[in-house]
């Protein structure tokens, strides 16, 4: 899987070395400067004194916190928007400016890899759906997932939640495993969000999506709709929703929520064939279209509170999607 280069300069002289770490929205850099004991310490003129060669190394260890955030940027219209820059964005954490220390234009192609957990609604009331939900999702992924470097897996919930097909880059694999959902019972929206982040997508790298399709909201979940979503954003992970209108008119106003704080999307067609696949068609491109940028948080505390994120774009019209916050470290 890939990583992302983050520079650290060493005391010797000007050498420059690079660290590969995984793609978090949390990545803690540890650096290791190295000072002689001369430099703490008052040399005597004795004859005794040691030489440079001899003096012992004390090694002084330093920790970095970058916060990392994956984002879209889009104009009025809802379309994706390629060619900005780092300096035409800025970025407060509870209200203060940040500098931005590394940024990635996405939109013309990346090598950083793709994990897509999709969770499927299969309780009772999605019955009539279900065969265009399938079609679908199986071409979303012939169209967007890369081969040797993107991932895929398909959970569905209704009462239970079951993993249907583990993490593979075939599609055809996805593809037999959607053949073979049937509708079932109530629905165990915030048990399979819960499930899917923690035991299948925490120690992934790369950007990590959940795509959810439901017609209604949660009815049978053991774990509650904040604990649900804090694991998505404390392993950040874009949740983009898809709710399935009928002619009664269901609220997604949950389902919504989930997208919006952890910087994904959320579409609400009918139970139509062209709505459905319009859905997935700006998923996939919403998904080829997004950006990267990190910086170091001024709070150093390691409290593990929520601390909020405000991301905004200096160029007239542009309209920024991005999640609205992350957790700090926890106290060591």
């Amino acid at each position: 899987m890939c990583a992302t280069a983050v520079r650290a300069f060493c005391s010797s002289g000007n050498e420059t070395s690079l660290i590969f770490l995984p793609l978090t929205g949390m990545m803690i850099i540890r650096s290791v400067l190295t000072l002689t004991a001369a430099l703490l310490t008052l040399v005597t003129s004795s004859p005794r004194a040691q030489s440079p060669a001899q003096v012992p190394q004390a090694t002084i260890r330093t920790e970095v916190a970058l916060v990392n955030v994956v984002f879209t940027a889009t104009d009025r219209n809802g379309k994706t928007l390629s060619g900005l820059k780092a300096e035409d964005f800025q970025v407060l954490e509870d209200k203060k400016p940040q500098t931005i220390d590394y940024f990635n234009d996405w939109t013309k192609g990346s090598d950083v890899p793709i994990t897509v957990a999709l969770l499927i609604d299969t309780s009772g009331s999605v019955k009539s759906k279900l065969s265009y939900e399938k079609q679908t999702a199986a071409e979303f992924f012939k169209n967007v997932l890369r081969r040797n470097r993107d991932l895929a897996l398909i959970i569905q919930f209704d009462s239970e939640v079951n993993l249907v097909q583990d993490f593979t880059e075939d599609p055809d694999r996805l593809t037999a495993a959607l053949d073979t959902l049937q509708a079932g019972n109530s629905t165990a929206l915030y048990d399979a969000i819960y499930l899917a982040v923690n035991e299948k997508l925490k120690d992934e790298t790369g950007r990590k999506v959940i795509i959810v399709i439901t017609d209604g909201t949660d009815t049978s979940s053991k774990v509650k709709e904040k604990d649900a979503i804090e694991a998505a954003q404390r392993n950040d992970v874009l949740i983009y929703g898809v709710g399935v209108r009928d002619e009664f008119g269901e609220s997604f106003g949950v389902l919504k929520r989930f997208a919006e704080d952890t910087g994904g999307s959320f579409f609400s067609p009918s139970a139509r064939l062209a709505e459905l696949r319009e859905a997935f068609r700006a998923i996939g491109e919403d998904l080829q279209g997004q950006y990267s940028l990190a910086y170091r948080s001024t709070n150093p505390k390691r409290d593990g509170t929520y601390r909020n994120i405000d991301l905004r774009c200096k160029v007239p019209g542009v309209r920024i999607r991005a999640r609205k916050g992350y957790y700090a470290p926890p106290p060591k």
